[in-house]
């Protein structure tokens, strides 16, 4: 794991690397059934787990490596493992929160045998996987209730053991990085970076981690009220090997808070956005070359180090981005004078 934190390291500073793009849009496209959903292993649960996409590295394992596949054979360089609702606190929605660990290791080897088979092909390009954890179905900064500004329906500690139990799962599993991704309440990451921190110490390993945000609207801030800056002030402790924003917005939406990032991060830089807005019927319908055109323009801006794509990208959204930047110069990160850096919803900056 030390040798490949390195390499990831080192081609970070070598060239712009392409994370994957939707694991969901890929999976509706398979259309399985409830029973497919259930496979032989859960047979037993008395309610719906359709729709339940995470649980398929258990029961179709099979289809979740060739998805894997087609994103490493359209160019991407880090794919993701399919577990943004691999938690207990989400998993409670399926009464399946007994598995979680299980969930997670196997959606970790899934992608681990992929981007090994990828890599024996292309030893000059290894590929890496990145364990995903998401940012659970409940919020800790704000209330559910809105008769109760006060009421919360999870706590820190709550969050901070549900992250570890999946934290430790990616890691058995064999991922490379720990991805904290889709970030809407910053309360609800540092939670998670406690967690993954602390399942470090116990271990006494480190793995690089990534951290991605969203932002949720036209606003410019994240569901809990941060802007960009102050979401960066409020999660650099971690040190992360990335930070940046996915999904919520098409590319030129986001291009914006990108940017800010790129300014202010002396790290690298990540975007995975959406395939444009949605539509009517909560559709994605900017194309491959639509989507690219933007992305292009970011990278010659050079506010990029890994670009991929979310809701709505496809293994052609991937490759039209790969090729488009392969021979475009990563983003410089930039070296900043040492300042004191708060924040709450807006940055503090003294100098």
């Amino acid at each position: 794991m030390i040798d490949r934190a390195i390499t990831l390291k080192q081609a970070l500073k070598d060239r712009i690397l392409i994370l994957d793009g939707a694991m969901g849009t890929m999976i509706q496209r398979l259309k399985f059934s409830e029973e497919q959903f259930r496979g032989e292993q859960f047979k037993h649960i008395n309610q719906e787990i359709k729709g339940n996409n995470d649980i398929l590295a258990l029961t179709q394992p099979e289809a979740i490596r060739d998805i894997h596949k087609e994103y490493l054979e359209a160019g991407a360089d880090i794919i993701e493992t399919n577990t943004f609702n691999a938690t207990s606190i989400s998993q409670a929605d399926y009464a399946m929160e007994d598995v979680v660990y299980d969930l997670n290791v196997a959606c970790a080897k899934v992608a681990r045998e992929a981007a090994d088979e990828y890599s024996a092909l292309t030893p000059d390009k290894p590929r890496f996987v990145a364990g995903v954890l998401g940012p659970t179905s409940r919020t800790a900064s704000i209330s559910p209730d809105v008769n109760d500004p006060s009421f919360r329906n999870v706590s820190f500690d709550e969050l901070v053991k549900s992250y570890k139990e999946a934290t430790e799962g990616l890691i058995d599993g064999g991922s490379d990085i720990i991805l904290i991704e889709t970030i809407f309440d910053t309360l609800n990451a540092k939670a998670a970076i406690f967690a993954v921190k602390s399942v470090f110490d116990e271990r006494d390993i480190e793995l690089p981690i990534m951290i991605s945000g969203t932002i949720t609207d036209a606003s410019g801030r994240t569901l809990s009220g941060q802007t960009a800056e102050a979401f960066w002030y409020s999660v650099r402790h971690a040190d992360p090997i990335s930070v940046g924003f996915n999904c919520a917005l098409g590319a030129k939406e986001l291009r914006q808070h990108v940017v800010s990032l790129s300014k202010i991060a002396d790290t690298s830089v990540s975007a995975h956005p959406n395939a444009g807005l949605p539509n009517e019927m909560g559709e994605y319908d900017e194309s491959p070359e639509e989507m690219t055109d933007h992305i292009l323009e970011w990278a010659k801006s050079g506010i990029l180090n890994i670009v991929g794509g979310c809701c709505g990208t496809t293994p052609e959204h991937i490759k039209a981005i790969a090729e488009a930047v392969s021979q475009i110069e990563t983003r410089k990160v930039p070296e900043l004078e040492p300042h004191m850096r708060l924040s709450g919803l807006e940055p503090f900056k003294v100098i």
